[in-house]
């Protein structure tokens, strides 16, 4: 009897396998559906919050055009050549990447101590300008001259151009994107946030742009488009 139980046993084990091999899949596959959905949910909403960002990236454009014509035009042309020259030499000459990878490898180190900010720092902030923004406040205590502003101007707005191209760039080439949600929320919060603390940079160099006035000009003109948007659609 002993010896014809022990192969029943062994048929048992046997046929329980498949089983929880099967129980297993399915529950694999259940897992994948909800993260599938939740992916999708989370897309969707943050298509939803990249709309509503839309006209904060508009109301910070008029602003900062507003207080930036208020300097003197000869010096706004410079900055202005800084961009143009960027955007010649990336489209028709040489995509300077490496600049770009060589400031994304500084931030990396600036916030090694926070890796949160690690992974999310290099897109946000424009280090070059930054930059150039500290080295331009050192330099003018002890050099009076003419060419200091027009040097930082230009080298601000060329660094400027290089940053949102190429975060642009990274944040479009990312598979899974649904409804293009992390390409116009992320590019929208970047570009405002480089347009701020354009504004800020500028807003100490130049007594003619204040950052207060571009804050109540790009809030003021947001809440506008937001308060006609609502009344057409909910108040008829």
């Amino acid at each position: 009897m002993a010896k014809k139980e022990f192969p029943d046993k062994q048929a048992l084990k046997g046929k329980e396998k498949p089983v929880q091999n099967d129980m297993g899949g399915l529950s694999g596959d259940f897992s994948s559906k909800i993260s599938g959905l939740s992916s999708k949910a989370f897309g969707i909403i943050k298509f939803i919050l990249a709309v509503i960002l839309l006209p904060l990236v508009y109301s910070s454009v008029v602003a900062f055009i507003n207080e930036f014509i208020q300097i003197d035009k000869g010096l706004q042309q410079i900055f202005y050549n800084g961009i143009i020259s960027f955007l010649v030499i990336y489209l028709f000459i040489w995509e300077p990447a490496v600049i770009y990878n060589k400031g994304h490898k500084l931030l990396e180190i600036c916030f090694s101590f926070f890796k949160p900010l690690v992974s999310v720092a290099p897109f946000l902030l424009p280090i070059y300008a930054i930059l150039f923004f500290i080295i331009y406040g050192l330099l003018a205590l002890g050099v009076k001259s003419g060419w200091l502003i027009e040097y930082t101007l230009f080298s601000i707005g060329f660094s400027s151009v290089l940053h949102l191209v190429f975060s642009a760039k990274t944040i479009r080439s990312k598979k899974g994107d649904i409804l293009k949600a992390n390409y116009i929320f992320g590019f929208s919060f970047i570009l405002i946030l480089n347009l701020t603390l354009l504004a800020l940079g500028f807003s100490l160099i130049f007594k003619e742009f204040s950052f207060v006035n571009f804050c109540n000009i790009s809030v003021t003109i947001f809440r506008d488009i937001f308060l006609v948007v609502f009344k057409q659609l909910f108040l008829f």
